[in-house]
């Protein structure tokens, strides 16, 4: 029962964080490649219940920024311009859950922009692009661990079932693939495909390079389980019955490994994001003005941003919960599946 709360306490969990993802349009209060020249590095705006006079407001507001005196990019704010903050207000027009027009946003300040994560080099809202830009990278790692892990189920299975000639190409050709460092790999892959892509066609291949360099480790895995499963006895009485190949295969063998599966993407979905966003900071991948995680970070290879503006490291940050949750769920899955195990093994020890 502890093992069943903690996985569905991560699953909430990482289903909250996607879906606010999922849903950035709305909870974004801008476009996020809308540009607004006159606030080049806007540091991010503090929300205040409590004015400079020690007054009390139950609506939150902001202070427009200011350049302070004597300097050309740092801002203070201007206790003189509150700007109270809105809530459930049409604003910039997006597409909610991809297909659906909407004008609605979350938040706002009406004729004024609040900048809650502060802007970029070309005035863009920082927070908008985090939002817009998880849903590139997020998906470009669900994607990849699902053609990674349709690949593996397909060798994994030829190789365990079938044996022979074809079980030890293949398990040479997964070894090769583990021992070859896949960091390099993915920079090798990519440097062979066309630099100058649009935006589209970069993710698509971002994502079918990030997706074919990890199937060896889920290939051997699901090898093991049907190696194991194809000599049960249930299997065999069927196969004494007259089933075929592929109906032993898709209705007793294969689903032996839904186990391992999931406990493979739940690893290989933030380490494919975190590919995707290397590729992005090393401009690889899906290019500007679309944002991604990785490209978020892109503009602290300059040193002035560095050392300057501090908000411009907060993309680096908003991968962690991710991350947690997903390493959360796979520790869960691990627990889940030892603890089947041992009644299984009782039960089997007293018959």
């Amino acid at each position: 029962m502890r093992v069943r709360r903690t996985f569905v306490k991560w699953l909430v969990a990482l289903g909250i964080l996607h879906g606010i993802v999922l849903c950035a349009g709305f909870f974004a209060p801008y476009d996020p490649v809308e540009q607004d020249r006159k606030s080049p590095y806007l540091s991010p705006m503090r929300v205040h219940l409590m004015d400079v006079h020690g007054h009390f407001h139950v609506r939150p507001f902001v202070y427009s920024l200011r350049l302070r005196e004597g300097s050309f990019d740092q801002y203070e704010e201007d206790p003189t311009e509150p700007h109270p903050v809105k809530f459930f207000l049409s604003g910039a027009r997006y597409q909610l859950l991809g297909f659906l027009p909407c004008r609605m946003h979350f938040f706002g300040a009406g004729n004024t922009r609040i900048y809650l994560l502060g802007t970029d080099a070309y005035g863009r809202d920082q927070f908008s692009r985090l939002l817009f830009g998880g849903q590139v990278s997020l998906f470009a790692g669900l994607l990849g661990t699902g053609i990674t892990l349709l690949m593996g189920l397909s060798i994994g299975a030829v190789a365990g079932y079938y044996g022979g000639w074809s079980d030890n190409l293949l398990m040479r050709v997964a070894e090769l693939f583990l021992a070859l460092p896949w960091l390099y790999l993915l920079f090798a892959l990519r440097a062979f495909l066309p630099l100058a892509v649009s935006p589209l066609e970069a993710f698509f291949l971002i994502v079918a390079v990030i997706g074919a360099v990890g199937w060896a480790r889920p290939a051997r895995l699901v090898r093991g389980v049907v190696l194991s499963a194809k000599e049960r006895d249930f299997v065999r009485a069927a196969r004494g019955f007259g089933a075929s190949n592929g109906y032993l295969l898709r209705r007793h063998i294969l689903p032996e490994t839904s186990s391992v599966l999931l406990t493979q993407a739940a690893i290989l979905i933030p380490q494919y994001v975190l590919a995707e966003m290397t590729l992005s900071f090393l401009g690889l991948g899906v290019p500007e003005p679309v944002p991604s995680w990785g490209n978020l970070l892109s503009s602290l290879q300059q040193y002035s941003v560095l050392v300057s503006y501090w908000w411009m490291y907060l993309p680096a940050l908003i991968m962690v919960p991710f991350f947690l949750g997903y390493l959360g769920l796979a520790s869960s899955l691990q627990e889940r599946e030892e603890a089947y195990k041992i009644p299984r093994s009782s039960l089997g020890s007293l018959t």
